[in-house]
């Protein structure tokens, strides 16, 4: 099952509500774009790949919903949606990625009429979904070669397929390897405050029989100092064009560790997740969530934290592309200089 979907019986938007598992397997239907907006904000759905469809879904939702049947006023409907949908999450750039694709896709229909524009929303939409799968498979493997029989990877948060449409970014390479018949163990970085990791990446592994270990995210600089981890793997949720990489918080303590260890750390990011657009990490937004994640940690039904103390809460961070050993994308794998290299792949992908 897909993690996000169009449901033309509704017409809807079919979501795996992340916010549940592992306790309990759900999807939930959603009727307009504010709704799949404040899903996305929620983290009903979460993970680059996973947002920038829920975008487009989005859209095409506004789209088909609408009672208007002017075409000026239908375009502004959508330019009021895309505006909601794109501030649900400002750090991932598949987001307004998506939304960008759609709306230029759709321009070319304005003097067609309404309902040419929603169908070509929903088929640009549903095309997006389906190359996302695609991507993430090539991505596997290219990575997959990077993996060695008997290996043991940290990984961190969650990129399988939860976080994709489908299979998966970094969480896919290793899913592939498995799959190929080598031996892989992942340790699995719980990831606070909202443990994607203990609750979203070992629920996958579970799912595939791959043997993993979850341990504190503070515990990886221990494992990856003994010697007895061969990689880290992570995603991204935004690349500049010099390489350094927004992730979800705690990576940046990661990549310093395994650099540090000798260890390398590997990125799997299809080509839309870079930001050509951007010099450097300097430049990513970094959104702030809820202090109450970080303080809502209980112990026997009580706060772990004393009243009144405050919190911050950054929901990624930056790792230098230094730190980063390569890049995975559906293109191959990206080494050093990844100023040039980057920007290649991208041209590469949209076939330029």
């Amino acid at each position: 099952m897909r993690t996000v979907s169009w449901d033309p019986s509704g017409p809807a938007v079919r979501m795996i509500d992340q916010r549940l598992l592992p306790a309990e397997f759900k999807t939930i239907f959603l009727k307009t774009p504010f709704e799949v907006a404040q899903a996305i904000q929620d983290m009903v759905v979460r993970g680059a790949p996973a947002i920038g469809a829920s975008a487009a879904f989005g859209l095409a939702l506004a789209a088909v919903r609408t009672r208007t049947l002017d075409v000026e006023s239908l375009w502004q409907e959508l330019e009021t949606a895309a505006s909601t949908l794109r501030a649900a999450r400002p750090t991932a750039v598949n987001l307004n990625w998506a939304l960008d694709r759609l709306l230029r896709a759709t321009h070319s229909f304005k003097g067609k009429g309404v309902e040419a524009i929603q169908e070509c929303l929903v088929a640009e939409a549903q095309r997006l979904a389906d190359e996302d799968v695609q991507i993430n498979r090539r991505m596997a493997e290219h990575g997959a070669a990077l993996i060695e029989d008997g290996a043991t990877v940290i990984h961190h948060c969650n990129t399988g397929a939860l976080a994709t449409v489908d299979f998966g970014t970094a969480l896919g390479v290793i899913r592939m390897a498995h799959e190929q018949g080598k031996r892989v163990h992942v340790l699995v970085d719980e990831t606070r405050p909202r443990l994607q990791g203990a609750r979203l990446t070992a629920w996958e592994l579970d799912q595939y029989g791959i043997p993993h270990e979850i341990i504190c995210d503070g515990a990886a600089g221990h494992f990856l100092r003994s010697g007895n981890v061969d990689a880290a793997f992570v995603g991204a949720d935004r690349v500049a064009a010099n390489g350094d990489v927004a992730n979800k918080i705690g990576t940046y303590m990661l990549a310093l560790a395994a650099n540090d260890n000798e260890v390398p750390l590997y990125s799997v990011v299809p080509t839309s997740t870079i930001d050509l657009e951007l010099t450097s990490g300097d430049q990513i937004p970094i959104e702030e969530r809820d202090p109450g994640e970080v303080l809502g940690l209980e112990r026997e039904g009580q706060p772990i934290a004393p009243q009144g103390s405050k919190a911050r809460n950054p929901a990624f961070d930056i790792t230098p592309h230094r730190l980063v050993t390569a890049f995975v994308t559906e293109t191959g794998v990206l080494r050093p200089p990844y100023k040039a290299n980057l920007k290649r792949a991208v041209q590469e992908a949209q076939g330029k």
